[in-house]
């Protein structure tokens, strides 16, 4: 060994010594056998020990076999840079481009099974294409994305993903609809800490459902796989729809008056708005589990009713559309309630909207979270309370509407007041008087 404060000795090198540092390190290299020779006689050297004998051999030994210790974690260290490099993929990293592959694989079907007409090119490329229909002559796109909240903690926490993807759908498909547009095509996001191909495949065909429901093309989306920034197998949903509409059928119409009618359609439940709070007061105020069945909610388990899917009213729409009757404007009760959204469809602060509540009825769930300490402003303000959609129209074709929504239960709710300095969506009747 040549260092810098130490002399090469190899004078009192002897071929007992040579050998038995080959033994026991085993080296067959030439260089590195003289270089635990000489590390052998600098030790010696600067102990007093004669090589040439026992107590040589023995410190030979000693020194040799640290040596030979060094190799091995040498071979251990190269070992496990081996292993490592071995996991420095991306699926090491937590992204399966395998999985994923078997998870287009799998949607690929349902996909196709939404197309309309106007789709050109097959599934898979780097973006879809859609025509405008035919028979547009001043043609509007638009547009809507949103989530479905922590409604997922609830499909989550059950393994119950089959219908969440149509509460997705909803949620940006009503937001098209009261726009007059007719959907168009949908994408969706799924993003997941780890990709569970039979969960993804699950909430999929729910959007794949869900867009059959509403007419529109389920044309393309992305699942972004995200180890560390989700936990585990969670996951969350984004979607985007596009509809279109005639320049001239917009809505809301600028024409709303004093007297217009509103036409309520119920809502299943509470549709995908207001999660975090009827979770807080259903499992943590009232401490009941998602399995518990109860009498009030005719027999279902709180698992059932948090699940219960969004309605999608493609179909309610089209009718008035067919039937031709001019409704006015429209408002899809979602997060605000019906405190916030209905005022939504003014265009100036000159006109309120006046809800009787006496005229529908609050659905169960929303009656027993309101009864677990929950102000009734509150909850006006934060779920639907029973009404989907809501339509304005006018007073002289509000029957004929009504008859046409009738298989969507629809009832006239309340009427367009002048505001007068007013709120803009008033709430009469016995359950807004509710503490």
């Amino acid at each position: 060994m040549t260092t810098t404060n130490r002399p090469m000795i190899t004078s009192t090198v002897t071929p007992a010594i040579t050998r038995e540092v080959q033994r026991i390190s085993q080296l067959r290299h030439d260089q590195l056998v003289a270089e635990v020779t000489q590390m052998a006689a600098c030790w010696a050297t600067e102990h007093g020990i004669d090589l040439a004998g026992n107590d040589g051999v023995s410190g030979v030994q000693a020194i040799a076999q640290a040596y030979r210790t060094r190799l091995v974690a040498q071979s251990q260290t190269s070992i496990s840079h081996a292993a490592v490099s071995a996991t420095l993929t991306y699926k090491g990293a937590g992204v399966d481009i395998d999985a994923g592959a078997a998870l287009v694989e799998r949607i690929t079907p349902m996909a196709a099974s939404t197309l309309r007409a106007e789709v050109l090119g097959d599934i898979g490329g780097f973006a879809a294409l859609c025509k405008i229909p035919a028979g547009y002559t001043d043609p509007v796109l638009v547009s809507s994305t949103d989530g479905v909240g922590t409604k997922l903690k609830t499909a989550l926490a059950t393994g119950r993903h089959q219908t969440i993807g149509i509460d997705l759908v909803a949620m940006c498909v009503n937001d098209v609809l009261v726009t007059g547009a007719e959907p168009l095509f949908f994408l969706d996001y799924f993003a997941t800490g780890a990709l569970d191909v039979d969960v993804a495949t699950s909430v999929v065909s729910g959007i794949a459902l869900g867009c059959r429901v509403a007419g529109c093309s389920l044309i393309g989306g992305e699942t972004a796989e995200l180890p560390g920034l989700y936990h585990g197998h969670d996951y969350d949903l984004a979607g985007f729809c596009v509809g279109v509409v005639e320049r001239a059928q917009i809505r809301p119409r600028t024409d709303l008056i004093p007297g217009d009618l509103v036409i309520g359609l119920p809502s299943s439940g509470l549709h995908a708005n207001g999660y975090s709070l009827a979770r807080k007061v259903i499992l943590e105020v009232l401490g009941l589990a998602l399995d518990t069945t109860l009498a009030e909610l005719g027999g279902a388990t709180i698992a059932d009713e948090l699940l219960r899917p969004t309605i999608i009213y493609t179909d309610a729409f089209t009718a008035l559309r067919h039937a031709k009757l001019p409704w006015k404007a429209a408002a899809h009760i979602t997060g605000g309630g019906l405190i916030e959204n209905p005022p939504r469809i003014f265009a100036d602060d000159k006109l309120a909207i006046e809800l009787d509540t006496a005229r529908w009825d609050m659905p169960p769930i929303m009656a027993m979270i309101h009864r677990a300490g929950v102000p009734i402003r509150e909850m006006y303000r934060t779920f639907n309370m029973g009404l989907g959609m809501i339509f304005a129209v006018p007073a002289d074709i509000a029957g004929a509407c009504v008859t046409t929504l009738g298989p969507w239960g629809a009832r006239i709710v309340g009427k367009i007041v002048p505001r007068a300095h007013g709120a803009p969506s008033r709430l009469i009747g016995p359950e807004s008087t509710r503490t």
